[in-house]
């Protein structure tokens, strides 16, 4: 690196001669600090700031330089690169499928098939993201979203299943040159291990390991175009805040056991949050007459 032609680019030439004496050399200009720059006899303080500014931009450059070639050789070496801890987690799974998209494949040109599936793409994962889905994997033309990964909320069962909502509307919604895309969800909720990378480059994934992605991938595939299944879990975490109907129990591949699945049909109109999650759950009091008495008098003594 020429100092001379660097404190040019700067418009601060006049400092040359100090840099030269002083052996400043390549090397040694990402170290100098706001004292060394005084020393030097940068006596203006704007001047002291650009080369401040100029130095450190030097030195990021010097280290993102250090960091891709200790990429280099680790990829040439064949060492691996540490995986971030995986984790046992409690998630929502979504899977969303687009129905017919092999025969419409079949009936589209190549290019005109690629921007449907983009356009569909782009959809689901800007739709299940107002939610805070976790868009973790594209297969052809189905999406696996996880709720409760990287960041858990304890609404995310609920949130999974707005997204499922709002998604199969928008989709239908969003198909280009007047092809009509309908898709079709399934949800499964439980516990899994979550933050494994798997392969490498562009097929590197965050994988889950667990029966909850099998099972919304089964409940998708019994879905009917443009419905969302969910299991009995994702259910019980939602209470009341939607229509359901009950569909029966279902054996499916892979699976121990019967599984139960329900259809959701939309919102449900709740006086409130707490109603919508309890009220199964919540019996009328017998026999407290005395202590509700002994509320309300406190309660209106606090109001007075």
């Amino acid at each position: 690196m020429d100092i001379a032609a660097w404190l040019l680019s700067l418009g601060l030439q006049q400092y040359e001669p100090a840099f030269r004496e002083n052996d400043i050399e390549a090397d040694t200009l990402p170290q100098l600090t706001a004292d060394d720059l005084v020393a030097l006899g940068v006596i203006s303080i704007g001047h002291r700031r650009k080369l401040l500014a100029a130095i450190a931009a030097l030195r990021a450059t010097s280290d993102t330089a250090v960091t891709s070639t200790t990429r280099s050789l680790a990829a040439i070496s064949g060492a691996a690169t540490p995986l971030p801890d995986a984790e046992r987690r409690q998630l929502t799974v979504m899977f969303v499928d687009a129905v017919g998209s092999t025969a419409l494949a079949a009936r589209l040109d190549p290019e005109d098939m690629r921007e449907v599936i983009g356009t569909y793409h782009r959809c689901v994962a800007e739709t299940v993201g107002r939610y805070g889905g976790f868009v973790a994997k594209y297969m052809g033309d189905g999406v696996l979203v996880y709720f409760g990964w990287p960041q858990a909320d304890e609404a995310d069962a609920e949130r999974a299943v707005r997204a499922a909502l709002a998604t199969l509307e928008e989709v239908g919604q969003a198909a280009p040159a007047g092809e009509r895309v309908t898709a079709r969800i399934g949800i499964a909720s439980g516990l899994a291990v979550v933050g494994d990378l798997l392969g490498a480059g562009a097929a590197q994934e965050q994988t889950v390991i667990g029966e909850t992605p099998n099972l919304a991938a089964r409940l998708q595939s019994l879905a009917d175009p443009g419905c969302a299944l969910i299991d009995a879990e994702t259910r019980r975490r939602i209470g009341g805040l939607f229509e359901y109907r009950e569909l029966g129990d279902f054996d499916l591949k892979g699976l121990p056991g019967p599984v139960r699945a329900w259809l959701v049909l939309g919102e449900a109109l709740v006086e409130s949050r707490f109603a919508a999650m309890h009220a199964a759950s919540l019996s009328p009091l017998v026999g407290r007459d005395d202590e509700l008495g002994l509320l309300l008098r406190r309660w209106q003594q606090a109001k007075d």
